[in-house]
């Protein structure tokens, strides 16, 4: 199936308000009121709990076969937690995580 302009620009629009209201939702809701509890601990603790799943389902097709089956992600997962707790900045420690593990798939361990 081939989307016209005008669909593609639909879905990205529906897309972006969806987005967009995921973010404010909880503004809305706790606007003027005390943020409960459970709120508060889903808060603190979630953000580790989605990294540890996303860490899990990156590495879950690691192979100790051959060196290219398991040195590219190793090396770049340890390059993307280097940067986060050199810079903390997620958006580098992301970005140059995937930089590096492209570059080695691609060009060392071809």
């Amino acid at each position: 199936m081939v989307l016209t302009t005008a669909q593609s620009i639909s879905i990205i629009a529906v897309c972006a308000l969806c987005t967009l209201f995921e973010r404010a939702f909880p503004f809305l809701i706790f606007r003027g009121k005390e943020v409960p509890e459970i709120v508060r601990y889903l808060g603190r603790v979630l953000p580790m709990a989605i990294m540890a799943t996303l860490v899990m389902y990156c590495l879950k097709g690691i192979t100790f076969s051959s060196l290219a089956g398991f040195a590219p992600m190793l090396i770049a997962s340890a390059v993307t937690a280097l940067l986060h707790l050199w810079k903390r900045s997620t958006m580098l420690s992301i970005c140059g995580g995937t930089i590096c593990y492209m570059v080695l798939i691609q060009m060392v361990f071809v």
